[in-house]
């Protein structure tokens, strides 16, 4: 059971030794990660902390440390990925760069000592073994099944992408200098003891990695050893370095990391574009021209200041209480990247047009009386947008819907892979229906808000044929609502 937490310090510690940590005494959590749903799985991987407790002490602000006495846990970590792992995969076709980097830390500075092309297993041992190299797996959720369900659910709960990195260190050794990384991250040990060091950020949650020197970080703030079964997270900016202690068997830990491009800055910038757009159609002075040779002044004037800071209140005023849906860009990057919803399988029940649909229900229809219900609510996303057929500024506004369940697992995160986005489009007007069964936990395709039976049929129709609804006949809505009923 686990043992007892660790907020990993207040963030004020100095002096010659490593920080005393702020050891919090707390009750045992589950030995294993409950997966019913994902703010399910992300309490128990934190446990015995509380999600509340979390978001509140330590998300983006401080590190946590968890250290457990549970030998089911640590074993089922172990599960996750082992060094013996690799010679599998490398059978697979590995390559270095791309899925396999192999680097040691020398003097302050990554070296890294990849060879060109295919990775081959005993090549890779021996430089694990004689150069005393780490071997980075680059997004082992590729691959390996319980990290794809452990990622998707985490996808799911923070709404953003969700990498891994896999890091096998041997005794006495260290992989990386010290640098800071742009994602928040959470860290699982699960084979052998890493010994870590944390420093003070110099730039609080920072927008890229980077590499600092010994002789600017100063005295690690926080300094512990991670035994399979512990968690460590930290915020994006966290300087911190790594290395396996000497006389020990070989390290394996796997970086979870999330909300990369993932700020209110980054948000501003992707509702932005699309709020002066629809502000120009309608407001002459957005349309003006700017001065003559604006563009060829050294300085902004302050006559021109004056005019950006009145349209930048105009579109506040504009923006101020609006319930129109926003984000489509990065709605859509999301659901476009994002790993496919977990299964049993290769998941090929869901690339077939109503192939979920049928394995659910029989594989029934949606008509006019049936009562539908969204699911896979949490692989979708309903946005709009100007017409992406058309270019002119007469373009009407569009409805999109986009969904990861045709999205490729073996692609996820690899950021040179080219992706496909999979989804739908409709009118603008049938954005109403759209939210109705989207905030429903069942309704009756009679009831969507459309003009004309017609358009109700061919909606659920279309949403069918996608996977996204599940469809029931008269009788099993009557039990179902019956069900939901009672439930609430």
């Amino acid at each position: 059971m686990p043992k007892k937490a660790k907020p990993a310090g207040t963030g004020k510690e100095e002096g010659p030794g490593p920080c005393k940590q702020l050891k919090v005494e707390v009750a045992g959590g589950p030995s294993t990660l409950n997966f019913d749903s994902p703010s399910g799985l992300f309490e128990s991987l934190i446990s015995p902390i509380k999600t509340e407790t979390f978001f509140k002490e330590f998300w983006e602000q401080k590190p946590l440390l968890i250290q457990r006495d549970d030998p089911a846990l640590a074993t089922y970590y172990q599960s996750l990925f082992k060094l013996l792992d690799l010679k599998s995969l490398c059978s697979r076709g590995m390559y270095y760069g791309r899925d396999i980097n192999v680097c040691r830390c020398v003097n302050g500075k990554k070296k890294v000592l990849n060879k060109d092309g295919k990775v081959h297993f005993l090549q890779l041992r021996k430089d694990f073994d004689q150069k005393r190299a780490t071997i980075q797996f680059h997004q082992p959720q590729r691959f390996k099944d319980e990290l794809w369900r452990i990622q998707e659910k985490l996808e799911c709960y923070f709404g953003s992408l969700v990498g891994s990195n896999v890091y096998i260190t041997p005794a006495g050794s260290q992989g990386l200098p010290p640098h800071y990384d742009d994602v928040e991250v959470f860290i699982l040990q699960l084979e052998g003891e890493k010994h870590w060091r944390l420093y003070h950020p110099t730039v609080p949650l920072a927008r890229e990695y980077s590499v600092e020197a010994e002789d600017r970080i100063g005295r690690p703030a926080h300094e512990f050893t991670l035994k399979p079964g512990d968690l460590l997270y930290f915020p994006r900016g966290t300087i911190h370095q790594a290395d396996t202690p000497p006389g020990l068997a070989h390290s394996t830990h796997v970086t979870i990391s999330t909300y990369q491009n993932n700020s209110w800055g980054d948000f501003l910038l992707d509702t932005i574009s699309g709020l002066v757009f629809d502000t120009a159609k309608e407001d002459l002075a957005f349309r003006a021209g700017i001065p003559r040779q604006l563009l060829l002044q050294v300085e902004t004037t302050a006559v021109a200041t004056r005019r950006l800071s009145a349209f930048l209140r105009k579109l506040a005023d504009r923006l101020e209480g609006t319930s129109e849906l926003l984000s489509a860009d990065m709605k859509k990057d999301f659901v476009t990247n994002r790993l496919p919803p977990y299964c049993v399988g290769d998941g090929a029940e869901l690339s077939t047009p109503g192939g979920a649909c049928r394995l659910l229900l029989g594989g029934q229809l949606p008509r006019l009386d049936s009562t539908v219900r969204l699911q896979f609510k949490d692989h979708i996303v309903l946005t709009v947008g100007p017409d992406q057929d058309r270019s002119d500024e007469t373009q009407e506004k569009m409805v999109y819907i986009y969904h990861s369940l045709k999205n490729r697992r073996e692609t996820h995160m690899m950021g040179n892979e080219e992706t496909e986005s999979h989804g739908l489009r409709f009118p603008l007007s049938h954005v109403d229906a759209l939210k109705q069964i989207w905030n429903s936990s069942a309704i009756s395709v009679k009831d969507l808000r459309l003009t004309t039976d017609e358009e109700k049929e061919s909606l659920v129709l279309s949403l069918w044929t996608e996977c996204l609804i599940q469809v029931f006949s008269n009788i099993a809505s009557f039990f179902y609502c019956f069900i939901v009923y009672f439930e609430n």
